[in-house]
């Protein structure tokens, strides 16, 4: 599903205005994005946690040229959701 599709998919089932709907789902976004760059975390009761996962630094291969090179310590976002999520997905059928 692309954010268009959410977008459509949200207008349809609110009656709100899919203009309305867009400016929200990128003020969510924007906000979630703001606030891990931030270095906080977002829990969204119900749905999941939007953390940050410390990555420590380490020694790395750059195999085009031969030569090692050192990755600096950084964080990657992660998303870890609820366990109601957990159990809604796993029920779905698996092909």
């Amino acid at each position: 599903m692309t954010k268009a599709e959410l977008v459509k998919e949200i207008a349809a089932k609110t009656g709100i205005e899919a203009n309305a709907v867009s400016a929200v789902v990128e003020s969510l976004m924007e906000t979630i994005k703001d606030n891990m760059a931030a270095g906080n975390e977002v829990f969204l009761r119900g749905f999941g946690s939007f953390t940050l996962k410390k990555r420590a630094e380490k020694t790395a291969r750059n195999i085009t040229k031969n030569t090692t090179i050192i990755v600096p310590a950084h964080n990657i976002p992660f998303f870890k959701p609820c366990p109601d999520l957990k159990e809604a997905v796993a029920k779905t059928n698996v092909e």
